[in-house]
């Protein structure tokens, strides 16, 4: 299959996903429950992970899955030697579960470490950003560009927080850094919408700590969008830069060197 198929395949069962969540939320209660102790999770997490698992694996049996919900493997990323799906049914689920709207299905495909393909479904808002590598960045079907922003004085930044709250210091030495240096900053509470705001010119910049199915399909989808993506410290010898989450940056490119020092430097 060519990427644009496979992008196609991926769009389709993210907008199954969508329908399911969205009905879920509006016709049942939402039952919901923590992993690890400090991570919410409902039960439409999980109905929409086995609903994309389901569908990859009939229709590619031979490639592997990393999902949040159901294979949360990270080493899969590690493995080179056959395709990879990276899939989060719900991300924002804290925002699910409160009933706001930021709310997204992301999924990525990637072959021998680097995503080809990312699509980010946000069914609350009725918005789909899609990205393949090589071939540019849609939002609903049209071409969308990073901000262009120069200036980090007028930037606008996103973050985000982790649930675990036992070593907060050095984010918050970031974000002080951030909130003296760019224009203002706002907290969407999905990552993956992070990014893709960040692709459509919404935002400036963004930067986080997260897991590979948070930002994979949006990250590909920012690079065809034209902003740059990386890191602000280093990435370990050997892994794919497509798949660590950790201390990412993804701004417009005239801003990236400057905040990839500051939030190094802090």
């Amino acid at each position: 299959m060519s990427l644009s198929d496979i992008a196609d395949f991926a769009e389709q069962i993210a907008r199954q996903a969508g329908e399911l969540i969205a009905r879920e939320r509006s016709e049942n209660t939402l039952r919901t429950d923590y992993k690890d102790q400090t991570e919410l999770v409902t039960h439409a997490d999980v109905m929409a992970d086995e609903l994309i698992a389901k569908a990859i694996r009939e229709r590619f049996p031979d490639h592997r899955i990393l999902s949040e919900e159901t294979a949360p493997d990270r080493s899969q990323a590690e493995n080179l030697d056959t395709p990879l799906w990276i899939v989060d049914p719900i991300d924002g689920t804290v925002n699910y579960a409160y009933g706001h709207p930021q709310v997204a299905v992301s999924i990525a495909y990637a072959e021998r470490g680097r995503v080809r393909v990312g699509v980010v479904h946000a069914p609350f808002s009725g918005e789909t950003f899609r990205g393949i590598l090589g071939d540019g960045a849609t939002l609903n079907g049209q071409p969308i560009r990073n901000s262009g922003a120069d200036t980090p004085r007028q930037a606008l930044f996103a973050t985000g927080f982790p649930y675990n709250k036992d070593a907060l210091a050095p984010l918050l030495r970031r974000l002080d850094a951030m909130i003296h240096t760019c224009r203002d900053l706002r907290r969407i509470g999905s990552a993956a919408l992070d990014i893709c705001w960040v692709a459509a010119g919404r935002l400036d910049a963004y930067y986080e700590s997260v897991s590979p199915w948070d930002f994979a399909a949006a990250r590909v989808i920012a690079l065809e969008a034209g902003a740059r993506c990386g890191h602000f410290n280093a990435v370990p010898e050997g892994y794919p830069d497509d798949l660590w989450g950790q201390d990412i940056l993804i701004s417009a490119p005239a801003l990236f060197d400057d905040l990839q020092a500051l939030l190094h430097n802090a």
